[in-house]
């Protein structure tokens, strides 16, 4: 069932799963760009792997996506400040520590929060995003160009192509996303990346061409690992068995 809360200005909706015995160890849910919790976390099978294995499956709806208020102010965008959103969740919920995952840009929100907010990330995975994480993940102006287009029929640019056609399947506020895409990709350097001190698990599809390199990400943290999610891209990498396996593993290996 959604559930909501207000954080800066925002009513934002969430997803709190527990398992069917006990309250389990929590898990926080971050989407990707143009996506929501339902399409990232429902639909690809997480939420019911994640409880199925005894955690608390929680997902919230980053601001400007799914049902969650928007804005069209790229400023209220920033990875900062959907991290901040994420902390307040917890705080709302009245979760001290939880493990953190997010994908593609829930995955750099994740990595701000793991730096913000220490004291409440146990965990990082990171999901289709390695060391675009610091080099940006290329060109994203045609995606927002594409975004605010009138048709579909008039966008050229490949990958603005599939973004369009991604937002348009989920339903989303095409203004409201071609706002957050201007300041939602902000970088943080190889220093930054080091001090983030919780176990990682950082893994990307191989043949992912947007993310970057798992390993290199990977090599600059103290305390994570590369894992490569064979024959997937961007987009499908999310709900892939042998990824969700590995998650597990990862959230044994590294309890709360």
């Amino acid at each position: 069932m959604t559930q909501f809360f207000d954080h800066d200005g925002f009513h934002l909706a969430f997803i709190d799963q527990k398992p069917k015995e006990g309250q389990g160890d929590p898990v926080l849910l971050i989407h990707g760009f143009a996506s929501n919790h339902l399409v990232n976390w429902v639909s690809p099978g997480w939420v019911k792997t994640l409880t199925e294995a005894g955690y608390r499956a929680i997902a919230l709806d980053n601001r400007g996506h799914g049902l969650s208020s928007k804005s069209y102010e790229p400023v209220d965008y920033t990875p900062e400040k959907m991290a901040s959103d994420a902390a307040a969740l917890l705080d709302h919920l009245g979760i001290e520590r939880a493990h953190v995952m997010g994908y593609s840009m829930g995955a750099r929100v994740s990595a701000f929060m793991a730096l913000a907010t220490p004291e409440k990330v146990a965990t990082l995975v990171l999901g289709g995003l390695g060391y675009g994480m610091i080099d940006g993940v290329g060109d994203w102006d045609p995606i927002a160009e594409a975004l605010l287009a009138p048709s579909p029929a008039d966008i050229s640019h490949t990958r603005g192509k599939m973004f369009r056609a991604f937002a348009d399947q989920t339903r989303s506020d095409r203004e409201a996303l071609a706002a957050c895409i201007s300041t939602s990709r902000a970088e943080l350097t190889e220093p930054e990346v080091a001090r983030i001190m919780q176990p990682t698990l950082i893994a990307v599809g191989t043949k992912d061409d947007i993310a970057g390199s798992a390993e290199q990400l990977a090599a600059l943290m103290p305390n994570a690992e590369a894992f490569d999610i064979e024959g997937r891209d961007h987009m499908l990498a999310v709900g892939d068995r042998t990824f969700k396996k590995r998650v597990l593993e990862f959230y044994a290996e590294n309890p709360l």
